[in-house]
């Protein structure tokens, strides 16, 4: 399988990117990003590209993959609506619309979230953002399309949030993330099981479109 990865350098991405490595059936990995990844491994090319909002220049780049793993993200807190919209709606959906005319038969994996509002009608911003976001990505005619929505998310293996805020939040849970884990299980993933849950809805599918946390749990082989 050859996958193509959109935001391989923050925290989810920096998982996926991992696990595809180290997947026997990820025949290639490549990330597409502002900036490489800083990572030397025979199966993985990377594509350093700055405008996010036209992909027409490394099109031929991005032809010929089995799957893609989008997960560029940001937070709402402390960016203006039209900020976070370009990023969450129009980046997404520059990708997804160039990348369904160069591989028709790829399955694309967007990162949303808990809570995410469907009906685009909700209170919270952020939320009605990622939903049409989603809703968007699944009306387009790629073979498949799935949309996983993590809650709270542990990194493993040295994984670190680019957001500042996230990384203190992450610190000062450490201690008690087990507890909370026996507690309960099926509301906290590790970013390796995010990984193995992309590669496994990619290979195989998955039941139903939207993902929930538990759903990303049970397919994480």
């Amino acid at each position: 399988m050859k996958v193509t990865l959109f935001g391989a350098t923050g925290m989810v991405g920096q998982g996926v990117l991992r696990e595809c490595l180290l997947s026997p059936d990820v025949e290639i990995v490549e990330t597409v990003g502002r900036g490489a990844t800083g990572l030397k491994e025979p199966k993985l090319r990377e594509i350093v590209h700055r405008d996010f909002l036209n992909f027409e220049p490394i099109a031929d780049a991005l032809t010929g993959f089995d799957a893609c793993f989008y997960c560029l993200g940001i937070s709402s807190t402390g960016i203006s609506n039209e900020e976070y919209e370009r990023i969450t709606y129009r980046y997404t959906m520059a990708a997804a619309e160039l990348l369904v005319r160069r591989n028709p038969q790829m399955t694309f994996v967007y990162v949303s979230g808990a809570g995410t509002d469907s009906s685009e009608r909700g209170n919270s911003r952020w939320a009605r953002v990622k939903g049409r976001t989603e809703n968007a990505v699944l009306q387009l005619p790629f073979k498949a399309a799935y949309m996983f929505r993590p809650g709270f998310i542990e990194p493993l293996h040295g994984i670190q949030s680019k957001t500042a805020l996230y990384r203190r939040l992450y610190t000062l849970m450490k201690p008690v993330t087990p507890v909370l884990r026996r507690a309960f299980p099926n509301a906290i993933l590790t970013t390796e099981q995010i990984g193995r849950a992309m590669i496994t809805v990619a290979m195989h599918g998955a039941p139903k479109a939207i993902l929930e946390a538990t759903d990303i749990r049970a397919l994480a082989r």
